[in-house]
């Protein structure tokens, strides 16, 4: 069973370090989601609770940086397994 991780930023297909981000995860087999900044709200254990781990987007302008910093301090919180690039 592969372990999902969360992208936690705003995917946009143009942008070569999220292209590649996908590219190099594809690669070494794991399954992630990326998940909007926007979508995380006040609580973010609803929506990040089913991930193994959460990685911060490189190269995001953040349409919610509230989002983003919500993300991370559930992960720090939580003892979750973040990277931040």
């Amino acid at each position: 069973m592969t372990a999902t991780i969360a992208i936690v930023g705003d995917f946009q297909r143009k942008n070569p370090t999220h292209a590649m981000t996908n590219a190099a995860l594809g690669h070494v087999g794991l399954s992630f989601d990326w998940i909007g900044t926007e979508t995380i709200g006040d609580q973010p254990g609803s929506r990040l609770a089913s991930y193994a781990g959460l990685w911060i987007a490189p190269a995001s302008p953040y349409q919610s940086m509230e989002g983003a910093l919500a993300a991370i301090r559930y992960a720090r919180e939580r003892g979750v397994p973040l990277v931040g690039t």
